[in-house]
C-alpha cells in the first residue's frame, strides 16, 4: 500500500519545521534556546487591530463561511493602500483577491499558471516554499543566481532562450529573503520589459515592502507603466502588523491571473475568516505610526546584531528592507556546517543559506525577532564557544 505520491516523496522536510522540532527537544533538554532562525516577529499586534477583530468576532454575521474572493472591505483597502503609497489605481473587484497569507497565494499560483514540464524562473536563493510548489506540481525549476556582485538582481540576459521558450511564470521577491536585497524602479522596468517582450508572467512576492530602513520607500512592480499587462504583486500583513499567526494576504495586478488563481482557490479552500479581513483593513486604513516605530526597533537590532557579528570578523552591509541579516559563513565551514556547529555548541538558531538554494551556500541567515539583548548574548556565546578566524 503507498501512502504518499511521488510529487510529495520529492520534497524534503521543510527547514523551518524541522528546526523547530530541534528547537524544542533542546527546550526538553533544558537548553537556553535563542532562535534566530525564522522570520516571526515577536513584537504584538497593534492593540487597535486586534480590538477591531474583538469587535468583528462579535457579529453573526460574520461567522458564516467568507467569500471566496474576499469581503469587500478588505479588498478595497488594499486598493486604497495601493494610492496612497504607490499611486497605484486597483480595481479592487477584478484587480484584488484576499489570501490566507501570501505564502499559500504563492504556492497556489505556481499550479495555476503552470502545466506539467513547465519552467518557473526562481530567484536564488529563494523563499523555499517557492520551490517546493513548483515540484509538487511537476514543473521544473530554473534558478536565476542572485550574487552580491549583481545586487542580488537576477541577469535576465543570462537566461538561455531554451529555458526562456519553456517559462511559464517568473517570481521575485524586493525586499529580498534571505538576501535583504533592495531595489529601485529601474530593475522593476527591465523585469517587466523582459516579461511582456517573452510572454512570461512575473509574481513579485513584496511580504516585507513596508519594513525599511535609512529613507529607502520600497517601490511597487505595480508602478511600471504596463505592469499590469503582465505582472501580480504578493502582500502580507504578517510582518508590517506583526499578524503572521493572522494568516490574512492579498494579491494585486493583473486580472486574468487573478481569476485564474481565483478558479484554483475557490476549488481548494473556502478563505479566510471573515472577522479577520475586516481587522486586516482596519489595520490599512487605520493609524500607520506603528510601522515606524516596530522599524525603529527593528533598525536598533539590526545595529546592534551587526555590530555583534562584527566582533566575530563577519561584516555586512547595513540592509535597507526586511528584519533579516544575511552573512557570510566565516572561514572554514559551510552553510550547514556553521549553523550547526553555532546550534550544538550555543544553543543559538541560525538559517543555513544553503536551505535556500545553492547560490545560497556561503552564507546564514539572522532574524531580528528577539529583543536586543538576546541578539547580544547569541553573538556573546558564539564568540566564547565556537571557534571563528577573523578576517
Amino acid at each position: 500500500m503507498r501512502y504518499r505520491s511521488n510529487r510529495v516523496a520529492q520534497i524534503p522536510p521543510y527547514m523551518f519545521a524541522e528546526l523547530n522540532k530541534k528547537k524544542e527537544a533542546m527546550k526538553k533538554a533544558g537548553v537556553d534556546v535563542i532562535d534566530l532562525g525564522i522570520g516571526d516577529p515577536d513584537l504584538p499586534t497593534p492593540e487597535h487591530i486586534v480590538e477591531k477583530l474583538i469587535e468583528e468576532v462579535r457579529r453573526p454575521e460574520n461567522l458564516k463561511y467568507p467569500s471566496f474572493i474576499g469581503c469587500t472591505e478588505f479588498r478595497q483597502a488594499v486598493a486604497d493602500f495601493y494610492r496612497r503609497q504607490f499611486q497605484v489605481e486597483l480595481d479592487p473587484e477584478t484587480e484584488v483577491l484576499a489570501l490566507i497569507g501570501s505564502k499559500e497565494g504563492i504556492a497556489h499560483l505556481i499550479p495555476t499558471l503552470i502545466d506539467p514540464g513547465d519552467v518557473v524562473l526562481l530567484p536564488d536563493p529563494c523563499y523555499p516554499p517557492c520551490r517546493m510548489a513548483t515540484l509538487l506540481a511537476n514543473g521544473e525549476c530554473y534558478d536565476m543566481p542572485l550574487k552580491q556582485q549583481h545586487n542580488f538582481e537576477p541577469q535576465l540576459d543570462a537566461i538561455p532562450e531554451e529555458i526562456i521558450q519553456r517559462a511559464s511564470l517568473m517570481i521575485l521577491n524586493y525586499p529580498g529573503n534571505p538576501t535583504t536585497a533592495t531595489v529601485d524602479l529601474d530593475f522593476f522596468r527591465r523585469a517587466v520589459s523582459f516579461g511582456r517582450a517573452h510572454g512570461i508572467p512575473i509574481a513579485h512576492d513584496s511580504a516585507y515592502n513596508m519594513i525599511t530602513f535609512d529613507g529607502y520607500q520600497a517601490p511597487s512592480i505595480l508602478q511600471v507603466e504596463g505592469a499590469k499587462d503582465v505582472a501580480v504583486e504578493f502582500g502580507s500583513l504578517s510582518k508590517t502588523y506583526n499578524m503572521t499567526g493572522w494568516r490574512i494576504g492579498y494579491v494585486a495586478g493583473n486580472k486574468e491571473i487573478i481569476k485564474s488563481l481565483a478558479v484554483y482557490k475557490n476549488n481548494t479552500d473556502t478563505g479566510q475568516f471573515t472577522p479577520i479581513q475586516k481587522a486586516a483593513a482596519f489595520a490599512l486604513n487605520s493609524d500607520q505610526s506603528c510601522i515606524e516605530k516596530h522599524n525603529r526597533i527593528y533598525r536598533e537590532r539590526m545595529k546592534a546584531m551587526l555590530d555583534g557579528l562584527a566582533t566575530i570578523g563577519v561584516h555586512v552591509p547595513p540592509p535597507k528592507g526586511s528584519f533579516f541579516i544575511w552573512a557570510p559563513v566565516p572561514d572554514g565551514y559551510t552553510s550547514s556546517e556553521f549553523v550547526t556547529s553555532v546550534l550544538d555548541q550555543t544553543g543559538v538558531i541560525l538559517t543555513p543559506g544553503s536551505a535556500f538554494g545553492p547560490s545560497g551556500e556561503g552564507y546564514f541567515r539572522v532574524s531580528l525577532s528577539v529583543p536586543t539583548e538576546r541578539l547580544y548574548e547569541a553573538v556573546e556565546r558564539i564568540k566564547q564557544k565556537v571557534t571563528i578566524a577573523t578576517r
